[in-house]
């Protein structure tokens, strides 16, 4: 057959070695040159500072652990393909799983002055002019990745198929997966883990070598302290037909690099059983403060540019700093962190916290069924105050999600929480099922649309409405502030108890947040949150022609700001608040619709199709409802990208308060 020619864009090394370098030889005496942790590491802290400084979090921790297995990894791959007189993706796939880490695979790679990576770009890492995104997108940069990662344990099945494929084509290549140890919980890496000695056993799967990094360490803090242990995991490659390898140290690199030696020649010699190299790391290696922390200093745990040098020299052990990282440093200290944060502002993830915890000491059978990323999505006060009902399934979003059907069979009101982007992914089956089992529950899930901006495009969940709102006896909503977000939790909690009190099957309510701070009440609102119904905002009256304005989520705040500038224009605004998007209350939007003669705009920070948008005008077209003239300012089937902040994304995409002001100017 006919294989369709797909350029391959990745990059090789500019230079035969890496501008800071160590030396060590090979068990057969082979002199080599690899790419210096320490650097890798200091490359990241000033990365990082950078991005801090920019107003957005970074990944340390993790790409900390990585730096001895990356800098062995890359040498020998790049020397075997030498001898070979092959490029090095002819003969290697080099595929990572841990996204996170990426950023550490940056710093590698302009260490290498691969893909004509500097320093300057660096500098730029997760802003909105950068093309090295919080997390490996090959979309935006195809000369360093070749499969996008973000999600954890998304590409090794992937890898899998590459594997197979290459087999298929008989292509004398390896397939190489880094894959961090929290990524095991996922149910598709224990697929993976099946189904590859399986298919290599029929010769149906080239070469294929897995490297896990193993610190015992998730964003929460211990895998095995607050989930269980990853251990029998482990142990269960060996039965399944997996070559099993152990590195008891993963941060020496003398012995990472024999370990990897070993293993690369054991992986091509026996090409019918897979190998995975279990390499015991430290999450935050190199500085004492993030390797004695719980979470391994998953962020990057520096506040001011006056903070980096020590953290270097820390990183360096007291030993001279490379000169140009120095002079980058020094230049950091002049740099005045961009985004200040609004006092009189608030996570709107307070508000679901107060609602749950005041719910739970009324006496409500609340649980809290977490996959690891509760810190950051709003029930991580409700799980302190409450642990005995708090449960934390692991990086595991699908298994959280039937875990609390069974909660939920059994008269609890289980909640669970992640990021919207794995929610409506990885636990979208488990979502139906709920449903089909009379098992309802009650979802927070935080970073929806544009809001998790740092992470990029793997993060960013603009399909959140589309992929929830068909489901049968599910309710949609979507929170812009503490306030709505206290009176929605607080009441879902109450109908949940008394309908099932009463013998009824209550809906799933699922609540979509965002990530950054807004006011604690937004607009000039002053009745009481009702869930399902809309608030009235802004109301502002001329003699020019109203226009209605019904926005939802994060973008109510730019709609309100947009609403301020076209009262000073004279402008007629009406702005709404569309929180309940799967059941919006055509009564009372329709009636404003009236006042504003047909004229509407509606704002989301979500794909056009099957968002609050095409949703509300399908409902007010098939109620009979004039339209006269609509516009709408939402995502037109595009993915995301990398930024400091939202703010930055909404004026990329046009949907920020300035792009609100034009289209309303433009009826």
């Amino acid at each position: 057959m006919e294989i369709i020619s797909i350029k391959n864009s990745l990059a090789c090394p500019s230079s035969k070695e890496p501008s800071f370098s160590v030396r060590l030889k090979s068990a057969s005496g082979e002199a080599f040159t690899l790419a210096d942790p320490k650097a890798t590491r200091a490359l990241l802290a000033c990365m990082n500072m950078e991005a801090v400084l920019g107003g957005a979090a970074s990944h340390w921790g993790g790409p900390a652990a990585f730096a001895e297995i990356m800098s062995a990894l890359y040498g020998l791959v790049f020397a075997e393909a030498q001898k070979k007189n092959q490029k090095w993706y002819e003969r290697f796939h080099l595929i990572n799983d841990a996204g996170h880490c990426e950023n550490g695979l940056y710093a590698l790679k302009a260490n290498y002055q691969m893909a004509h990576l500097s320093l300057e770009d660096l500098k730029k890492f997760r802003s909105v002019k950068s093309f090295l995104t919080g997390h490996g997108e090959a979309h935006l940069f195809p000369e360093g990745v070749y499969l996008s990662n973000g999600p954890l344990g998304s590409t090794v099945a992937q890898a899998q198929g590459l594997a197979m494929a290459d087999k298929l084509l008989n292509k004398e290549r390896m397939c190489i997966v880094t894959l961090s140890d929290g990524a095991c919980m996922e149910g598709e890496v224990k697929e993976s883990f099946a189904a590859l000695p399986g298919f290599a056993k029929k010769n149906q799967v080239n070469p294929f070598l897995l490297i896990i990094s193993d610190n015992n360490t998730k964003l929460s803090g211990r895998i095995d302290k607050d989930s269980f242990s990853l251990e029998p995991t482990f142990e269960s490659l060996k039965s399944l037909g997996w070559d099993l390898q152990v590195v008891p140290k993963g941060n020496d690199l003398e012995s990472v690099f024999y370990a990897l030696e070993q293993a690369l020649q054991k992986t091509w010699n026996n090409p019918q059983t897979p190998l995975a190299l279990v390499v015991k790391t430290c999450k935050g290696f190199g500085v004492k403060s993030t390797m004695e922390s719980a979470s391994g200093g998953h962020g990057f745990p520096l506040k001011k540019p006056e903070e980096l040098k020590p953290f270097l020299e820390e990183i360096y052990e007291g030993g001279v700093i490379p000169s140009p990282l120095l002079k980058w440093c020094e230049e950091l200290q002049f740099k005045k962190k961009s985004t200040k944060s609004n006092s009189s502002f608030v996570k709107v993830q307070s508000g679901v916290n107060k609602a749950l915890i005041e719910e739970k000491q009324k006496g409500k059978p609340l649980v809290s069924i977490s996959s690891d990323l509760y810190g950051s999505t709003g029930v991580g006060d409700f799980r302190k105050t409450f642990p005995e009902s708090s449960f934390d399934v692991g990086v595991a979003e699908a298994n959280m999600v039937s875990v609390a059907v069974g909660f939920s069979k059994q008269g609890f009101i289980p909640v669970v929480d992640t990021f919207a982007q794995f929610a409506i992914t990885k636990g979208s089956l488990p979502l139906i099922m709920s449903a089909l089992s009379q098992a309802p529950i009650l979802g927070v899930f935080s970073h929806a649309g544009f809001q998790d901006a740092a992470d990029g495009a793997s993060h960013q969940a603009l399909s959140y409405i589309a992929k929830t709102f068909s489901l049968p006896h599910t309710e949609v909503y979507n929170l812009s502030c503490a306030d709505e977000a206290y009176a929605f939790i607080s009441q879902a909690v109450e109908e949940f108890y008394n309908q099932r009190k009463n013998g009824k099957v209550p809906n799933s309510k699922i609540f979509f947040l965002g990530r950054e701070t807004f006011p604690k009440k937004l607009g000039d609102f002053s009745g009481e949150y009702q869930i399902r119904k809309p608030q009235l905002l802004f109301q502002y009256k001329t003699e020019k022609k109203p226009v209605l304005v019904v926005a939802t989520g994060a973008l109510v705040y730019e709609a309100l700001q947009a609403a301020e500038q076209l009262k000073k224009q004279n402008q007629a605004v009406v702005v709404i608040n569309n929180s309940s998007v799967s059941h919006p209350d055509i009564s009372i939007i329709s009636h404003w619709l009236k006042i504003c003669e047909g004229r509407l705009l509606t704002v989301e920070d979500h794909q056009y199709r099957g968002g609050m948008s095409s949703l509300l005008v399908s409902e007010l077209v098939s109620q009979g409802v004039s339209i006269s003239q609509f516009k709408t300012l939402s995502v037109k089937g595009e993915f995301g990208r990398s930024a400091y902040n939202a703010k930055d994304l909404y004026q990329l995409f046009g949907l920020d308060s300035v792009s609100i002001v034009k289209a309303v100017l433009e009826f």
